[in-house]
């Protein structure tokens, strides 16, 4: 005896779309786990993630009604696949782009702060030469450029720049705020910023970054 699952056409519909709702979750799990092992290329990958999610996005909408609750729907019909629901109904992109994009703001935070640093550097030097040699005005620009340069990540730890600030920033929370560096020390100060400045330039990778 034949049993069926719906009464009229729109049951039909419904039914058959909650089965290629079913099928494109089960088919983007499979897929995430084959990324994941490199079992298929970044590109091939792309290609079918980008077909699933806009066949998801489409069927979504046509069932937003009936399945408010993707996650609901994957609860009820005891389907695990968390990676899937993460693809589909978190990012809404593949995870190739996904990548990308994280790279791409990496790189763009690192000019911005490459460029604060040179700043910093050039600001430095320059009060300096300015004969502004007053602890409290000294001491806020090698912070400032200290600081930047630790938010650089291409840097090692023990990077000149570096240690070098560190020390005369110690150096100066020792002395009053009125205190001025003496000549040789403001000579002193110029070259070791100097020279970290040529060391910072030359750490940066050759293609600029």
């Amino acid at each position: 005896m034949e049993v069926k699952l719906w009464n009229d056409k729109r049951e039909r519909e419904m039914y058959e779309n909650f089965a290629e709702l079913y099928a494109i979750i089960k088919a983007t799990e499979k897929l995430e786990k084959a990324y994941v092992r490199d079992i298929i290329s970044s590109s091939e990958y792309e290609t079918e993630c980008q077909k699933l999610i806009a066949h998801f996005k489409t069927l979504a909408s046509t069932l937003k009604d009936t399945v408010p609750s993707i996650e609901r729907f994957a609860d009820t019909y005891k389907m695990d696949c968390p990676a899937a629901i993460n693809r589909l109904v978190t990012s809404g992109v593949p995870a190739t782009v996904e990548h990308r994009a994280a790279a791409a703001a990496s790189s763009t935070t690192s000019a911005a702060t490459v460029a604060e640093c040179v700043q910093n550097f050039i600001t430095a030097m320059d009060s300096l030469k300015l004969n502004m040699v007053a602890v409290d005005q000294v001491h806020p620009l090698l912070s400032d450029l200290s600081a930047s340069l630790n938010k650089l990540s291409i840097l090692p730890p023990d990077f000149e720049g570096k240690t070098k600030m560190k020390d005369w920033i110690l150096r100066l929370s020792k002395m009053g705020a009125a205190d001025e560096l003496t000549e040789q020390q403001a000579r002193q100060l110029h070259f070791d910023l100097e020279s970290s400045y040529n060391s910072f330039m030359a750490a940066l990778p050759s293609a600029g970054t």
